[in-house]
């Protein structure tokens, strides 16, 4: 269990983002592989397979990016939203360059490399179930909210109805 023991120390909402990637590709994985079965053309698959899964991947490597961005930004104070607009514009340019290339040089198709770029987005709203299936996974609760009293009670002030 040396796994679940290294993702535990992972940074949590980033292992949730990369399950919900790696839900989503394998999801459009399956889909793509029925529409280009049932259409016959059977050399594209490869194609269409090498393309989603370089697409996620790129995900998987900007969803890092934004973490460590946002750590930093963080931890700089004043610099913080400059710093963010910067790794965002990275990531932007960066994709936007790769669209090119991979339309250029036709290797991969690039609505579907952009389709497995994607799943970054969709993970946001797959992000309450891969929540979910983490707690499970790692045998956790979320903690319960404290009510107004109870955060009162915490912050010494007496409360309004003694």
């Amino acid at each position: 269990m040396k796994i679940i023991e290294a993702a535990k120390r992972m940074n949590r909402t980033l292992l949730e983002m990369h399950i919900g990637m790696l839900f989503f590709g394998l999801l459009c994985q399956v889909a793509g592989a029925l529409i280009i079965a049932r259409g016959g053309h059977g050399a594209f698959q490869g194609k269409y397979a090498l393309s989603l899964w370089f697409g996620v991947a790129f995900a998987f490597a900007g969803s890092i990016h934004m973490c460590r961005t946002l750590d930093r930004a963080l931890l700089s104070g004043a610099n913080a939203a400059g710093m963010v607009t910067r790794g965002y514009l990275f990531r932007y340019f960066l994709l936007a360059g790769v669209l090119v290339l991979v339309t250029l040089t036709d290797t991969l198709n690039p609505l579907v490399f952009f389709l497995g770029y994607m799943s970054m987005k969709v993970t946001a709203y797959l992000q309450p179930i891969t929540h979910k299936l983490c707690n499970k996974l790692f045998h956790e609760e979320d903690p319960i909210p404290l009510s107004e009293e109870e955060l009162a009670a915490q912050e010494g002030e007496i409360p309004a109805g003694q």
